[in-house]
């Protein structure tokens, strides 16, 4: 994804680009404000999800990467089906094994986020990939009190308590509304870790973040 992709990018997007989305491309990296601890927490807690963005390069490769994704497998649930899930899960509709989200292990997968917000360093985004459906309001698309309550203690007894004394304070978790999940065919919410080591990250996904010199999670797509 060089130079020539990232202009491509802009004359042809592979999905509709917010005005936020253009603020941020106006931007330089350096000029970029990235989202702290204190207001990851104000957007989660305003419901204000729209709010969260990429720093002005990683939204470029992200562009650049969907398009890219989309001419060879057609949708990004393809290739994440392809590469990212388990194989046993097999094709959408799936069979999950339990109604109940969470109740059994083999219907859900922690991954870190291949394309993770522009935070400040130390911060790390989750991703949990479930094939038990979560409901929803048909209002708007966002979480039912049940589902809310359902994630809220699978998140509770998975990492917050993981982590020991104090880890209610570096944990958050929000799933996007219907209207901005970019892979709507797969039930998915996000998690935000802050301070917590690579091992354990590892221990919860299987994998390990990238991080910049900065400090910072970048990108796990080459």
């Amino acid at each position: 994804m060089g130079d020539k992709g990232d202009e491509r990018s802009h004359l042809d997007p592979p999905f509709a680009l917010t005005d936020l989305d253009r603020q941020v491309l106006a931007q330089t990296d350096k000029e970029f404000q990235k989202h702290s601890w204190e207001d990851i927490k104000r957007i989660i807690d305003a419901n204000a999800l729209d709010a969260f963005k990429r720093t002005p390069s990683d939204l470029r490769q992200y562009i650049a990467w969907t398009r890219d994704v989309k001419a060879q497998y057609g949708t990004v649930t393809s290739y994440i089906l392809a590469n990212r899930l388990p194989k046993s899960w097999g094709q959408p509709p799936f069979a999950p094994a339990s109604t109940m989200p969470f109740a059994d292990p083999s219907d859900y997968k922690v991954l870190i986020n291949d394309w993770p917000y522009g935070t400040e360093p130390g911060i790390v985004h989750l991703v949990v990939w479930t094939r038990t459906p979560i409901a929803t309001t048909p209002e708007k698309g966002d979480m039912t009190p049940e589902s809310r309550a359902h994630i809220a203690r699978f998140v509770e007894e998975s990492f917050v308590k993981d982590l020991g004394p104090g880890g209610g304070d570096k944990v958050v978790w929000f799933k996007n509304w219907v209207a901005l999940q970019s892979v709507r065919a797969l039930e998915h919410f996000h998690i935000m870790v802050r301070d917590v080591d690579d091992d354990t990250l590892e221990r919860w996904s299987g994998e390990r973040p990238r991080w910049g010199a900065d400090g910072r999670q970048i990108s796990s797509v080459p």
